[in-house]
């Protein structure tokens, strides 16, 4: 029985099917495996879901028909065959054999009728797959139509392919160092790299647990891009920070390590026991509150506050591929207005000259400078303060003519990208 391939199948289905995200599925799905079928299962799923559009028309260019499109096994099992036969260079015999042993053993008694066309359309694509697949526009078919859309509009048509064509490649790991600790020594020691805003990248990490530094809470998992927003409120050694929505609490470590005296908000129980245990490995003394930050209010107004609103989450596309698959423009048009009454009762949480930095994980204009602009027109006690380029290793690129940051999957490209943010610095007039 092969326990690996059978849990990435009952996966996809899962996420694609039952549109579940994928992290979440995972962890609980690959629990009763060894680590190396751990790895196995998310390389595989990974690829499939950041090859879909690829794959489906390799698929449908060798079938005489369509399969039914009440039963979703017998295109998953495809799915998980072509990714191996075309992106992951499986042995040709090893993917079609395993596939078809897929559709046979299958516990709907009906996939069993498709082994037949599971085998024809992998041994057609083992000798003709690599041949379609060169003719493929690899970008466009892997991104839904309505993101490729937004992205040529707010960005132009080669960032836009540039974007797409960056989510294609599995990202490295980056880590943040707690203060004190010099990124290059570090980056010797991982073998990784020092990125210039001073995040260590590793490209061929292993387990987590077992890199130097994990048992002692040196450091923590975070992309380089999500590093820089709780960068540009500068000294905060001594102040009050509320970090809201602060989970798993990257920003909120970073905050913590500075320094400053911080209160964590997160309305979600179970995110709030993962920031509690991340917290934990890295000794970090931070007070955390579970409630709902549009409508929680401090003890006291505090000096800072940054805002991690929750967000479409399509900047993280190259990281979780599913969110590509999973959001529509729906989830953007009804997030706004959390968005929106975030950032009100962020507003009243604040000192006067205190400092407010608002900032999602998205790629899509509604969610990020929109809201901003908004808000700036209805808080008229509220400026921008311009971000500069030595905040963030002098990057000048990432910085918008209004002067807030907006990094794209394509920064940094040579050295592997980064994750697409927005992020705006706003300071409450005293």
């Amino acid at each position: 029985m092969d326990v690996a391939r059978q849990t990435a199948l009952a996966l996809l289905e899962t996420v694609l099917s039952k549109r579940h995200a994928f992290d979440d599925s995972f962890a609980r799905a690959v629990e009763p495996l060894t680590p190396q079928d751990r790895g196995f299962v998310r390389q595989l799923c990974a690829t499939v879901l950041r090859r879909l559009g690829q794959i489906d028309d390799l698929i449908d260019g060798c079938l005489q028909k369509p399969l039914p499109p009440g039963m979703s096994a017998p295109r998953d099992i495809l799915r998980l065959g072509v990714a191996q036969l075309l992106f992951l260079n499986t042995p040709a015999h090893a993917a079609i054999d395993t596939s078809v042993t897929l559709a046979d053993s299958h516990a709907d008694k009906r996939v069993a009728a498709f082994k037949g066309v599971v085998n024809a359309v992998l041994r057609r694509l083992s000798q003709e797959g690599a041949a379609k697949r060169a003719r493929q526009d690899g970008p466009r078919l892997n991104t839904p139509k309505w993101l490729w859309d937004s992205w040529s509009k707010a960005y132009g048509g080669q960032k836009a392919r540039q974007i797409a064509e960056m989510h294609l490649r599995e990202p490295a790991l980056d880590l943040t160092l707690k203060p004190g600790l010099d990124p290059k020594q570090w980056a010797q020691k991982l073998a990784g790299q020092a990125l210039a805003t001073g995040t260590v990248r590793i490209t061929a990490a292993g387990r987590i647990e077992e890199l130097a530094g994990y048992n002692d809470g040196a450091w923590w998992v975070q992309d380089a891009a999500a590093a820089l927003p709780a960068r540009l409120f500068g000294d905060i050694a001594g102040k009050s920070v509320i970090d809201l929505c602060a989970a798993p609490g990257g920003k909120t470590a970073q905050l913590a390590s500075a320094g400053a005296s911080v209160i964590a908000v997160d309305r979600a129980p179970p995110r709030v026991r993962t920031l509690n245990t991340n917290l934990r490995r890295l000794k970090l003394d931070v007070e955390v509150v579970t409630a709902d930050g549009t409508t929680w209010a401090p003890p006291a107004p505090a000096d800072a506050v940054l805002l991690d609103a929750p967000c479409s989450a399509t900047g993280t596309i190259r990281r979780h591929p599913d969110v590509a698959l999973l959001k529509s423009e729906r989830d953007v048009t009804s997030v706004k207005t959390v968005q929106t009454e975030l950032l009100k009762n962020a507003a009243r949480m604040l000192k006067p000259g205190g400092t407010l930095v608002y900032c999602v994980c998205s790629l899509q204009p509604e969610e990020g400078p929109q809201q901003v602009n908004a808000f700036l027109k209805g808080h008229q006690g509220f400026s921008r303060k311009p971000v500069t380029a030595d905040e963030i290793g002098g990057l000048a690129e990432l910085i918008t003519p209004d002067g807030d940051l907006r990094t794209l999957p394509l920064h940094l490209g040579e050295q592997g990208g980064m994750d697409g943010f927005y992020v705006a610095r706003l300071v409450k007039k005293s």
